[in-house]
């Protein structure tokens, strides 16, 4: 069995994937072929992992190229974890709609750094799928972990003419925090620790979620044969951090009635009530950790890892290898579940971004719904949700004739679509007038030109107006809620 990984220069995430794989006994002969644009990248992960596959004395192998047809083919699996444009499209993704006002927590999935970011991913992915349809082998599957997710994975589908499989392990965090909070409601005023204190696993809670990526919804929650949906609102407002961390996603909890699977930061852009005004943001945000809400907080993030890995190489390969054959120390990432159904047949249950087709009936067809789904050697089996709460459907189908318009817009190079997707965006469209996001996106286009190649012959004329037009952003703010990135 061949694995491909594209964008496979992290220290982290793709080391962790390729140990989930060979912690399953059956594949650890598994073929890794890992390629990257960042040749220094590559070279740490190959090291790191052929260290580890030598010291368990496994028959895997791992190669590195940076010839992304090379290391595609006769691939039976393609694992995508790219950033087109790096940090540096990245920065302009946050800092550019500052000065237009809109404050976004991470930018990469809806709000107008998503928007963008889907514009370069999209050229990207479309590639990907021409090489895989090309070399790969016939029946090749793409596993999709680049965000925004869902426009990936719809452009991946709809145009790429690849099986693609969108993965997110959004619904596995608020899993915990919805265990976390029953937990607390059991035992009352019982102390963690005492005798009395009933701990609970993530086997004792049973969910049901359904939506659309970073937007999908709770909407069944059985702990000892009880739906427990109606109770979660006061045990979020009670827990001694959840209530200070995550006052977004409780009150839209307290809104919609369920509780939404992203981060308290992620939630705070995709809708058009928690950010727009700048005095307002601080009420809704936590600056303890970047994801309850600070200001370009993963840009910061993302900035201080990538300083991280110049110094934590070294350290690593001075630690003892991973220990693979024991198959403890498994992620809780989809990918290395599903490669095993897959391969032996055993049944793995999960969240997965697909193509809706019927399975919640008050979403669009075409759209790319995350939902529970089985997986064996038969492949990928969806049930039928049907319909969404109407709150919930509501706020999923704003974010998708979004996607829609964005991910036309990407494949076709259609500079009226792309500025419509951002008219439609709830918050930009809650913050900027037309005009200031028709000049918005045309300084995004002009500023990541280099990464936009289907647009290349529609960046001079942005260039043309942005020469005659009165500049109209001209906020001088780093945000309501910034850190200065930390020092290396």
């Amino acid at each position: 069995m061949k694995v491909t990984i594209i964008g496979a220069g992290s220290l982290t995430f793709a080391r962790t994937i390729m140990s989930d794989i060979l912690r399953v006994p059956e594949l650890r002969d598994t073929e890794f072929a890992l390629t990257d644009i960042n040749e220094r990248n590559l070279d740490m992960v190959t090291r790191l992992t052929k260290r580890d596959i030598e010291a368990n004395r496994l028959a895997a192998t791992v190669t590195s190229t940076m010839d992304r047809r090379k290391a595609l083919k006769d691939a039976d699996y393609v694992i995508n974890m790219t950033r087109i444009g790096g940090l540096d499209a990245f920065k302009t993704d946050i800092d550019i709609p500052l000065k237009y006002g809109v404050d976004q927590c991470v930018g990469d999935t809806l709000c107008i750094g998503g928007i963008m970011y889907g514009q370069r991913n999209i050229a990207a992915i479309l590639e990907f799928c021409k090489d895989i349809r090309d070399v790969a082998r016939p029946d090749a599957i793409f596993l999709n972990y680049a965000n925004p997710n869902a426009m990936n994975t719809w452009a991946a589908n709809l145009y790429g003419g690849v099986p693609t499989i969108g993965l997110c392990h959004g619904v596995h965090g608020g899993h915990i925090q919805i265990k976390n909070v029953i937990e607390l409601l059991i035992n009352g005023k019982k102390k963690p620790g005492s005798k009395s204190y009933k701990k609970l696993s993530l086997e004792d809670v049973d969910i049901i979620c359904a939506g659309i990526n970073h937007q999908t919804w709770y909407i069944q929650v059985i702990y000892d044969g009880q739906d427990w949906t109606d109770r979660l609102l006061p045990g979020f407002e009670a827990h001694p951090y959840y209530s200070k961390s995550e006052k977004v996603r409780i009150d839209v909890l307290r809104r919609f009635g369920y509780y939404s699977t992203e981060s308290n930061g992620h939630l705070s852009e995709y809708l058009p009530w928690y950010r727009k005004r700048t005095l307002d943001i601080k009420k809704w945000i936590l600056m303890d950790h970047w994801i309850n809400g600070e200001t370009g907080g993963y840009l910061r993030e993302c900035s201080d890892n990538r300083d991280w890995f110049k110094a934590a190489f070294p350290k690593m390969l001075k630690e003892a290898p991973r220990t693979l054959v024991t198959g403890e120390g498994r992620s809780h990432e989809h990918c290395s579940h599903i490669i095993e159904a897959l391969e032996t047949g055993r049944t793995y249950r999960g969240h997965f971004n697909v193509v809706n087709h019927h399975c919640i009936t008050n979403l669009p067809e075409d759209a790319i719904v995350e939902v529970p789904g089985y997986i064996d050697r038969n492949g990928i089996s969806i049930p039928r949700v049907g319909d969404l709460p109407l709150g919930c459907a509501a706020v999923c189908n704003a974010s998708i004739t979004v996607q829609r318009l964005a991910v036309e817009a990407a494949v076709h190079a259609d500079v009226d679509l792309l500025k419509q997707a951002a008219m439609m965006d709830p918050l930009t469209g809650a913050v900027c007038t037309t005009a200031e996001i028709s000049q918005m996106v045309d300084e995004m286009l002009v500023a990541q030109a280099r990464w936009l190649p289907q647009y290349a012959s529609a960046i001079p004329a942005a260039r043309r107006r942005l020469r005659r037009e009165t500049p109209l952003g001209t906020k001088k703010t780093t945000g309501a809620a910034r850190k200065r990135k930390s020092k290396a």
